[in-house]
């Protein structure tokens, strides 16, 4: 069975200072794009079933960085609907919501009368990646990659490995990695988290 790879785009501005971006279409930054760039080792001579990214353009920037041409675009590769806490911190929501979690509490409606996600909705959209990209791997295609977004893949993750939506919360992702999910006789396992490519010397 193909391994899937899992990247999280490069540093924006708003992931530099934490700030919860959800579906504001922020482009990366100057040291997003490099850290995207430093990504193009793992991929060169090598051929995939597929690469699939987010339809947001830090994704996609991402992926033609890394040299992943051709990536078809997902909707359901958007990163979590954060509703009336896009833009804000961690911090800033626990000003007044002390023992507020993402994970645990979701979020409120945004202004603009979007409901914004639970991990449970971001689990059903993960659960149709799943559901298509799962045959490709277990035909015995090459490996495949998925360039996104930090939350939806750690809620990703949790559902290869067949774990609640929320069990995403334990494993962090920084931006301009890769993480490699993979079987060992037969059950999925994580094979690869948080890598960089070595420095060429």
């Amino acid at each position: 069975m193909g391994d899937l790879l899992l990247i999280r785009h490069g540093e924006t501005e708003w992931s530099a200072t934490g700030r919860h971006t959800g579906r504001t279409d922020l482009p990366l930054t100057p040291a997003g794009e490099a850290e995207a760039r430093t990504l193009a080792p793992y991929f060169a001579d090598h051929s995939f079933s597929f690469v699939l990214t987010s339809p947001l353009r830090r994704a996609r920037h991402t992926a033609e960085l890394a040299g992943l041409h051709g990536a078809v675009s997902d909707d359901d590769l958007c990163e979590w609907d954060y509703g009336g806490y896009e833009g804000l911190t961690t911090a800033h929501v626990q000003e007044t919501r002390p023992d507020w979690s993402l994970w645990r509490d979701g979020v409120p409606p945004h202004p603009d009368g979007r409901p914004g996600e639970s991990a449970e909705d971001v689990g059903r959209r993960a659960d149709r990646v799943l559901a298509r990209i799962t045959p490709l791997l277990a035909a015995g295609e090459p490996d495949g990659v998925v360039v996104a977004h930090a939350h939806l893949l750690r809620v990703l993750t949790a559902r290869y490995l067949g774990l609640p939506p929320a069990d995403g919360r334990l494993f962090r992702l920084t931006t301009g990695t890769v993480g490699r999910l993979s079987t060992e006789h037969g059950l999925p396992v994580i094979a690869g988290w948080n890598q960089r490519p070595l420095p060429r010397t």
